[in-house]
């Protein structure tokens, strides 16, 4: 081998760099033992100690040392799935950023097209393409994008801006870059958020054009809390109130109106006193006041007063809402009332008739105008400050410029006088209503009180100061990992790893001697660099990454089993070990078939990076990353102790007195078998198609259709049936429970609201879930059940939610991705085999495998113990399956394309039959390999993976025999007789 010393010299480099890169994980995974040691159970306590040492010296290498802080800014990256913490990606609205640049136009064309846009929106296609479709098709050319009624309005004139005279092709260029600078604005607006949030090593990332961003927070625990300072708008606004007794008569009016649509007969209870009934005089006493017959009174659980119409249960906001939206309601206002902006409060509490605690909301009635704006916005506010008020409450004190302090002072002026209120609304939600009792307030500071507390105000103080979103961010996709789950999660993962790679290790020495020993050695070095590339450039760790990793493990050997075999080929014809090792490593040797193999391979791995998100793309790049570490390690590490062997002992014969005999001279005609095996596969394709699309389908995963999933453990053995009609009765809608794993662990799916968005909906179903699986937990609070904390046993573990559009778009990614790994595959094949008849025998092994596994599934997951959705791993499995059945058949090929350039003599068939015969033992050993790791993962690799890991483990075994039986007779079928006799006239005569 030339340049021996240079390939010594760049893998000690490699090995060097590595260590030292993986040094700052092992010194920070030490430091954060001493923590918990100290701390014990409490992790306020650990988090507190970590930021006390943060800029301390815990690291001296002698020529430098570094802090606690830049050893953790060093360390190896994990995952969600193994640290724990909160994943969100976010939909900025796009509708509301082209709503904002019009200036909120009234054109019909432009909000038909704004709202056809919503309506047709398709997997994969932004918002904003089809809004260009949708106002190509309804304005027909009688509209343009630049009429100053739309986008052409004076806050977009100007240089770089929308002039009247634009076509719309010129138009939408300046659209869609104001729209990519709001989008840009809102990522600084987050990334500012989470920064002042403190969790350590957030990721924040925008996806594409799409107006998503992604957010990762390992580590963060407080998942209502974190949604709330994620998806709020941050839109501050100031506006007047009516007074009860200003609106009071309306109200009266409009319980009157409902009766006639809404009255129900039920129980007869007296409504609460509040300050409404003293506008009941007259029916006070009759049979109307009993509860319900008052459609709207008989929601009020409460008394108001001032600029408080009454207070009512939040579950009943909905309702209400409906309510004063009916335009038959709101003709009932009065003259200057017919604005009215009716809002609700944050949520507090109030003692019903009976003196128990209920959660309540206030309901206000703001001062509109046509236009809907307030009376003054946030914009004027410079600083928010997170203080104490008068009584030593928390509360957000505000500083404003100078145009608003002058507002301020107007509008609290107009409000003495008039004895009315202000109400401070913040995203639609009144957190308080304050009156001015001191006259004007001048120089433009203020106070926002309300029932908070301290995490509160600084939450509300920190996105006052980072400023409002430009349009609304929805949470399309979340995944919350707890702590406990996390770290089981490392623990199976470590324990498949070391079992996986010890038997590989011994499987490797058992076959091949010592030549299995050089073998190890590689991988182990492999491994070294594979995790010390992981560490340098900050890539993530994640469960299906040690998916990933562990797979390596087996395909690290397969460039090693196909030398070694070619190795032991030349040996038994006569060539010395010297020469034997050199043709086995040369490009007519094993090279071109490795080359070939690892190319499929790195195509469908690419692809499902390219595709994937989150934990499948740490699956994907791991294993690109460990495709390029396994070929350099085993051909050229592995070949530097061969190579050593040959200039002393020399000994090598790369098997065992065991396995010297194995698969030689084997002549098994697989070629005349082949029609046994199309039946055979015929039957399997149509069974499992008639399964698919006609008998049970497949059990699509929320990735796929939308969801919210928790995982969820309870204190002892739980019927499954039981909670799942439980849970079903409380949310109104089918829910299902599924055991996942032992038997106190469930998996809950619902579709409950997945098409609303919003921060209020997700805390409705986490308050859903918590009351109704209130009674298997009798001392557990809703926090303890729904957030994370370390050394949690029981409540939700994992929690994730898929919406509708997002779900939309992954199933469509994944369809692209399996056509596209078909396809350049397909090309790649044609290419390199310049004959189109291997690319078709190749695909039609890979079609044939992945019917079969999707099959499997569609038969099988209904009462296997094991989940078995479609969802994003299965994509990843199937994808995986294809690059593993390609790279078996390109072996196989690539031998059958050396007999037909060399000179073996017999028939075509001949030809394939001892391709086959002569590549069997790599085929089966390599196929051993892959199916050994796969058995350990899906035993030892956690209950989250195993459906993952169990597709891979058919997919292999099923390709392992399309290769062998599908993909070689194809082969045969199609190509030309003409072609067959020239090969066999040129080997016959040779």
């Amino acid at each position: 081998m030339q340049n021996k010393g240079l390939i010594k010299f760049f893998a000690i480099l490699f090995a060097l760099v590595s260590i030292y890169q993986l040094s700052f994980t092992f010194v920070a995974n030490n430091v954060k033992g001493e923590a918990k040691a100290f701390a014990g159970d409490n992790p306020d306590k650990e988090l507190k100690y970590l930021d006390s040492i943060g800029k301390e010296k815990v690291f001296d290498l002698g020529f430098t040392d570094f802090t606690y802080n830049e050893v953790k800014n060093k360390q190896l990256n994990k995952g969600l799935d193994l640290e724990g913490g909160i994943n969100v990606i976010l939909q900025i609205s796009i509708k509301d950023v082209l709503k904002g640049l019009s200036n909120n136009s009234k054109n019909p064309v432009f909000n038909k097209s704004l709202a056809d846009a919503t309506a047709n929106l398709e997997g994969n296609k932004t918002y904003l393409s089809k809004f260009f479709e949708a106002f190509e098709a309804n304005s027909n050319g009688t509209v343009k994008l630049a009429s100053p009624d739309i986008f052409a309005n004076r806050s977009l004139q100007g240089e770089g801006g929308i002039d009247f005279q634009m076509t719309d092709a010129q138009a939408q260029k300046v659209i869609k870059r104001k729209v990519d600078e709001s989008v840009e604005s809102a990522y600084k607006v987050l990334r500012e958020r989470i920064d002042k949030f403190g969790v350590t090593q957030p990721n924040i990332q925008k996806l594409g054009e799409t107006g998503r961003i992604l957010v990762e927070l390992p580590g963060a625990k407080d998942v209502d809390r974190i949604k709330k300072l994620l998806g709020g708008k941050a839109q501050l606004e100031f506006w007047e109130t009516f007074k009860i007794e200003e609106i009071g008569n309306f109200l009266v009016a409009s319980n009157e109106a409902l009766k006639k649509t809404e009255i129900k007969k039920t129980e007869t209870k007296t409504v609460a006193k509040d300050s409404l009934n003293a506008l009941l005089t007259d029916a006070k006493d009759s049979v109307d006041t009993k509860k319900g017959n008052n459609p709207l009174f008989d929601k009020m659980i409460g008394q108001g007063g001032g600029p408080v119409l009454g207070y009512f249960a939040p579950k009943d906001t909905a309702t209400v809402n409906a309510y004063f939206k009916r335009a038959d309601i709101r003709i009932l206002l009065g003259a200057d009332q017919h604005n009215a902006k009716f809002v609700w409060s944050k949520p507090t509490t109030l003692k019903d008739a009976k003196g128990k605690e209920v959660e309540a909301v206030e309901l206000y009635a703001l001062k509109g105008n046509r236009d809907n704006v307030p009376a003054m916005s946030g914009g004027v506010v410079t600083d928010a400050k997170d203080t104490f008020d008068q009584l030593g409450k928390p509360a957000v004190s505000m500083q404003m410029n100078s145009q608003g302090a002058k507002v301020w002072e107007e509008l609290t002026g107009r409000a003495f006088s008039q004895k009315g209120y202000i109400a401070i609304v913040l995203d639609d939600i009144v957190y308080s209503a304050p009156g001015v009792t001191s006259g004007p307030i001048a120089g433009g500071r203020s106070e926002i009180t309300g029932s908070f507390d301290v995490a509160e105000t600084k939450d509300l103080a920190n996105v006052l100061n980072a400023g409002k979103l430009p349009a609304s961010a929805d949470i399309i996709q979340s995944t919350v990992v707890g702590p406990s789950l996390g770290q089981a999660a490392i623990d199976a993962g470590t324990i498949s790893s070391v079992v996986g790679f010890l038997l590989v290790c011994l499987w490797m020495v058992f076959y091949y001697g010592k030549a299995g020993w050089y073998a190890n050695l590689a991988l182990l070095l492999n491994l070294l660099f594979l995790f010390g590339i992981m560490a340098s450039f900050g890539f993530v760790l994640t469960l299906p990454g040690i998916a990933g990793i562990v797979l390596t493990l087996g395909t690290a050997v397969d460039a090693n089993i196909i030398i070694f075999e070619r190795a032991k080929e030349e040996l038994r014809e006569g060539k010395s070990l010297s020469e034997a090792v050199v043709t086995s490593y040369g490009w007519h040797g094993a090279m071109r078939s490795i080359i070939d193999a690892n190319v499929t391979h790195v195509l469908t791995g690419a692809i499902l990076f390219i595709f994937g998100t989150g934990p499948i793309k740490g699956f994907a790049l791991t294993l690109l990353i460990g495709i390029v570490t396994s070929l350099f390690t085993s051909i050229f590490i592995a070949r530097i102790f061969i190579d050593r062997n040959i200039a002393g002992k020399g000994d090598l014969t790369f098997s065992t007195n065991i396995t010297k005999n194995w698969f030689t001279n084997f002549h098994f005609d697989f070629i005349k078998i082949k029609k046994f095996t199309y039946i055979f596969s015929s039957i399997v394709v149509v069974v499992s198609l008639v399964s698919i699309f006609f008998v049970n389908g497949l059990d699509e995963g929320v990735d796929f259709v939308g969801g919210r999933t928790f995982q969820v453990k309870f204190e002892k053995p739980i019927d499954a049936t039981v909670v799942s009609d439980e849970l079903s009765a409380a949310f109104g809608t089918p829910v299902e429970a599924k055991v996942l794993g032992d038997d106190d662990q469930l998996k809950i799916t619902t579709k409950y609201k997945i098409k609303e968005d919003g921060v209020a909906v997700d805390e409705e179903v986490n308050q859903k879930l918590y009351q109704a699986l209130q009674k298997y937990y009798p001392n557990t609070t809703y926090d303890k059940f729904i957030n994370s904390f370390d050394g949690k046993r029981v409540g939700v573990l994992q929690a994730s939610k898929v919406g509708a559009s997002i779900s939309e778009d992954i199933k469509t990614n994944s369809y692209w991705a399996v056509l596209g790994a078909m396809a350049v595959i397909f090309l790649y094949l044609m290419v390199s085999f310049r004959k189109w008849q291997y690319s078709l025998g190749a695909i039609a092994a890979v079609a044939h495998d992945v019917i079969f596994v999707l099959g499997i599934y569609s038969l099988c997951y209904k009462f296997m113990p094991f989940h078995m959705e479609m969802d994003q791993h299965f994509i990843a499995a199937i994808l995986t399956v294809i690059g593993y059945s390609m790279n078996d058949t390109v072996i196989v090929f690539d031998r059958i394309r050396e007999f037909i350039i060399g000179n073996r003599k017999g028939s075509f068939e001949d030809i394939v039959n001892a391709s086959i015969n002569t590549t069997l033992s790599r085929t089966l050993n390599t196929s051993l390999m892959m199916i050994i790791v796969l058995l350990t993962m899906f035993i030892f690799g956690g209950e989250s993976i195993r459906g993952f890991i169990f597709a891979m483990l058919i997919g292999i075994v099923v390709g392992t025999y399309s290769s062998l039986f599908i993909a070689t007779p194809v082969l045969v079928d199609t190509i030309s007789s003409d072609d067959k006799h020239t090969i066999e006239d040129k080997h016959n005569k040779a």
